[in-house]
């Protein structure tokens, strides 16, 4: 069985090559598949149907003309009169690089349908450790099956260039290309991109291999050519699927889940091939569940003594039910003195479970993020339609009340029922730290407000803060939808082209109350990642959150 599992990986590791442009393809052993071509009417019918939305649904748009002066609306205007002349390629790329310039990971721009569902990949992992201002990149993982042949590019090697280029200047490049709201984010995803692309996305690498400059474990330097791969990560079976109702309550960065499976697939093969088969594998010492793509647990050893540990990969899952029942069985077989619960990279997902799963942590009534709609006559011609009253009805006074107050937006109200977020009560008892990073996003970041707002406990966040991705994101077929039979409504766009709109803006409770998470995110007490946690498995950030548990009080 496992001889078979691990072909059956294999074949999904290995993936494909990746062609410069305009799409992957097999080097020399098929022709590139064609690239669907959009004539001059379906450009413009993309450029109409995004500048009706962004203008009239975008929820953050006041804000990104405030803090980056950027007018999207103008500019997909001033597309409009040249696109026509474009070249296809300069068409998709213009529109991309005009929504990235957003910086919100929930407003996507998606090209034609070539590699739906794919992720560009690189063999290895890069992280970094040390302060904001010197840090040091090395390598921390190699894939199971990474080809590299070169015996010293090992874990641990410290990376100098990248094409030439001395390691931090080419992160300060591609982060200029990133969606991050603050300097950290972005060049938190810029790294992740380095060997990370999700080609839902964003265009294929430009290059077909990497070229690598390293420090070896013995001090020489040396360097290393690496090929470009495509993979095809797919969704664990419990998250959510396309059919499912609960899309409208989803907070998460799309491109960033793909990358996500996309490690999961070639540094951790066998769960990845259990998320496919429905079934559990023995992990090392974490807890067996059912839900591990979304859920580990186990206890860990520090200098304080043995601690309880919750990573929470990710909130995407399509059963908020099961996913909290799933926890609180977990969290039965942790030790009650104290808990850790790791929210790095997370990507976000279903706004219920990231907000009901709070309540298991305290004694403290829960009060729920509040999500505002942009008050325009296309909110609220979409919210007077008879098919979203039920979904808007909360929504709709305020709304009306806008024309006459001229406030920006509607009244911010929950989106989890606060009945939902208490309904449970408490299952631990011991003190709980929660750890964040630049890569905790949407879902993650709402549930670290929220672990905040709600006085649970203290938060450590790697950099300045989380990602600072505040609303509820929508799909382009989900607003077609909402918006059938208004005068804003647009027909489906050519060639699979689409997008996502952060839609419901986000705002902060309890002593923050008032206080939006887009661009800012939530901060906590700051911390740096060291080498030894790279290497071995985190060891001085479990010694930090154990030194801020002991001795608290359950």
């Amino acid at each position: 069985m496992l001889t078979e599992l691990s072909a059956d990986v294999l074949a999904a590791q290995q993936g494909t090559d990746l062609a410069p442009v305009p799409a992957p393809r097999r080097i020399g052993r098929e022709s590139p598949p064609a690239e669907p071509t959009l004539d001059g009417g379906q450009r413009l019918q993309v450029i109409d149907a995004l500048a009706c939305v962004i203008e009239g649904a975008y929820c953050h748009l006041p804000q990104k003309r405030a803090g980056y002066a950027v007018d999207p609306v103008q500019a997909l205007q001033l597309l409009r009169r040249r696109c026509v002349d474009m070249t296809d390629g300069e068409f998709h790329m213009t529109l991309t690089g005009l929504v990235t310039g957003l910086r919100d990971a929930h407003t996507r721009y998606r090209g034609p349908a070539t590699v739906r569902g794919s992720v560009a990949a690189l063999p290895f992992l890069i992280e970094c450790y040390g302060s904001g201002g010197q840090p040091t990149f090395v390598v921390s993982k190699l894939a199971a099956n990474s080809g590299i042949r070169k015996k010293s590019f090992v874990p641990g090697v410290e990376l100098l260039y990248w094409n030439g280029i001395p390691f931090a200047r080419a992160v300060d490049i591609y982060a200029d290309r990133e969606t991050g709201g603050r300097p950290d984010a972005r060049r938190a995803r810029a790294l992740e991109s380095f060997t990370f692309r999700a080609l839902d996305y964003g265009p294929p690498p430009d290059e077909q291999w990497v070229i690598v400059g390293y420090r070896t474990l013995d001090g020489e330097e040396d360097e290393i050519r690496v090929r470009w791969r495509r993979v095809q990560p797919g969704k664990a079976g419990t998250a959510v699927q396309p059919s499912s109702g609960v899309r409208l309550k989803v907070a998460a960065d799309p491109a960033r889940e793909a990358v996500r499976r996309a490690k999961k697939l070639m540094f951790a093969p066998a769960l990845w091939q259990a998320d496919r088969a429905g079934t559990t594998v023995p992990a090392g010492d974490w807890l067996p569940t059912e839900m591990q793509d979304t859920l580990a647990a186990r206890p860990v050893a520090t200098r304080r003594g043995e601690f309880g540990y919750l990573r929470i990969w990710s909130f995407d899952v399509d059963d908020h039910e099961a996913f909290v029942a799933e926890a609180i069985r977990l969290l039965a077989q942790l030790p009650d003195r104290g808990l850790i619960i790791d929210l790095r990279g997370n990507p976000g997902g279903l706004i219920w479970a990231a907000e009901r799963l709070l309540q298991l942590f305290t004694p403290n009534t829960i009060v729920p993020t509040r999500f505002a709609l942009l008050a325009s006559p296309l909110t609220r011609a979409m919210a007077a339609s008879p098919f979203n009253r039920l979904e808007f009805e909360a929504w709709t006074a305020s709304l009306e009340n806008a024309i006459a107050t001229g406030e920006l937006y509607s009244q911010p109200l929950p989106l989890t029922d606060p009945g939902w977020c208490n309904d449970i009560g408490q299952h631990y008892t011991g003190p709980v730290v929660a750890v964040a990073d630049p890569n905790t996003y949407s879902s993650g970041d709402l549930f670290a407000a929220g672990f905040v707002d709600n006085r649970i406990g203290p938060l450590v966040t790697v950099g300045q803060a989380t990602g600072a991705g505040g609303a509820n994101v929508w799909s382009d077929g989900l607003l077609r939808d909402a918006l059938a039979g208004t005068p804003y409504a647009f027909p489906p766009l050519p060639a699979g082209v689409g997008f996502t709109l952060a839609i419901r803006r986000a705002i902060r409770s309890g002593p923050a109350d008032g206080l939006p998470i887009e661009d800012t995110g939530v901060p906590g007490i700051p911390y740096a990642i060291t080498r030894r946690d790279l290497l071995e498995d985190n060891s001085d950030l479990h010694d930090f959150c154990a030194d801020l548990l002991d001795g608290q009080p359950s």
